[in-house]
């Protein structure tokens, strides 16, 4: 029996979950476009679907903002349907063997922040920045990196008049222990400053490999968020950065300095990160860390071929002619883009829904199905800082 959705789209196979609902691939029965299917059941005890549509369509139109194409009720559950992305930045860092170079963490940094930013003038934080809530795009859009998940998103200001939210102490942690800012850790609302810090953390995390407070041992959540409070707080930003470009500690020391009601400056933010990329002599060509593994392997697997005719060396300005169409077919998107290639490896073994360990804790706001997985929907002086 064919089940469909809003009397346009079919409802395919099962390709994950999370904690609060299921994703499905789904397809435009008109066009045969590909789409994602979220279903919540309309019994759940914290709905979260309406909610998070809502925010979807506010933050519509902005770039790397997942569109919704439709939200209701079918039957017993609550559905939307997305655009279908790519893989999230988690599964794309295990591909690379837990480690991005630095000019990806860095061309990942200029984007994460711009979504951040775009998001906050929105009037709304995050609240859970995490490399699973990070899609890359599809086709065209494979450059673009994606920001999913708002289901604990929540409104720090008035959209009309800007009044911020109060300030308040103990509260419950809400996002992901690993990435959460020590201010959310010691119960602080949360508001802009958090999410950039825990970007901060995202970008360590990928440029080390690891963070200091991964991995480690408790009998109950609450004694592992404790023993990760301790370990964050008891790491300096020096230890956190040390041996990698002062940039990063720069920017932890200002993520840091923020007030509560402040509005970062993320345009010093950017640029403090993009001084560093061009003065290490990089290129923003997008060929990311995942897509040069994916060419080196393709390369690793073609035949090895020897014209005959042309002695040693003669061939040697079509081989680089060669190499040139290779790189240019790669960045412009003509003929098999490189990183279609390597989505469509990446793919076969990844799982949506994929989590740290460290888990997402909902709190005022419904909880959030994670996102991360192959079809998921979803030379500068510090500045000072002002109000909202």
């Amino acid at each position: 029996m064919e089940l469909r959705v809003g009397k346009k789209y079919r409802l395919g196979r099962k390709i994950g979950s999370g904690s609060f609902g299921d994703i499905y691939l789904g397809t435009n029965m008109t066009t045969g476009e590909e789409v994602a299917i979220k279903l919540e059941s309309v019994k759940t005890k914290h709905p979260q679907l309406l909610y998070e549509s809502k925010i979807y369509r506010i933050l519509h139109g902005g770039l790397g903002i997942p569109n919704v194409r439709w939200y209701g009720i079918e039957g017993d559950y609550n559905v939307m349907v997305l655009d279908l992305l790519g893989p999230s930045l988690e599964d794309l860092f295990n591909y690379c063997g837990r480690r991005f170079q630095l000019k990806t963490v860095l061309m990942l940094a200029d984007q994460l922040l711009s979504r951040l930013e775009y998001v906050h003038t929105k009037s709304f934080i995050h609240r859970d920045v995490k490399p699973d809530n990070f899609l890359i795009g599809l086709g065209k859009r494979q450059s673009v990196i994606h920001i999913i998940d708002f289901g604990l998103a929540k409104k720090y200001r008035d959209p009309r008049s800007h009044q911020h939210i109060p300030y308040r102490e103990n509260k419950n942690l809400t996002g992901t222990a690993r990435y959460a800012s020590i201010n959310t850790h010691i119960g602080i609302e949360q508001s802009r400053r958090d999410d950039l810090e825990s970007l901060g953390y995202v970008l360590m995390y990928f440029i080390r490999g690891s963070l200091p407070w991964q991995g480690l041992k408790a009998n109950t959540k609450k004694q592992k968020y404790e023993r990760i409070m301790d370990r964050k707080m008891s790491t300096s930003t020096e230890q956190l950065c040390k041996g990698y470009p002062t940039e990063f500690r720069s920017y932890f020391e200002y993520c840091r300095s923020l007030r509560f009601e402040d509005r970062p400056d993320y345009a010093y933010l950017k640029r403090l990160f993009k001084e560093l990329f061009y003065r290490k002599g990089f290129q923003y060509d997008n060929l990311f860390d995942w897509t040069v593994l994916n060419l080196q392997q393709e390369r690793a697997r073609l035949p090895a071929e020897r014209p005959l005719g042309p002695a040693d060396g003669e061939n040697d300005g079509q081989d680089e002619a060669r190499k040139a169409d290779d790189l240019e077919r790669s960045r412009s998107g003509n003929g098999v883009h490189a990183e279609d290639a390597a989505i469509n490896q990446v793919a076969g073994g990844l799982r949506y829904g994929s989590h740290a360990g460290d888990g997402s804790v909902p709190q005022q706001q419904p909880g959030s199905v994670q996102g991360g997985g192959q079809n998921s929907i979803q030379g500068s002086q510090p500045p000072a800082v002002g109000g909202a």
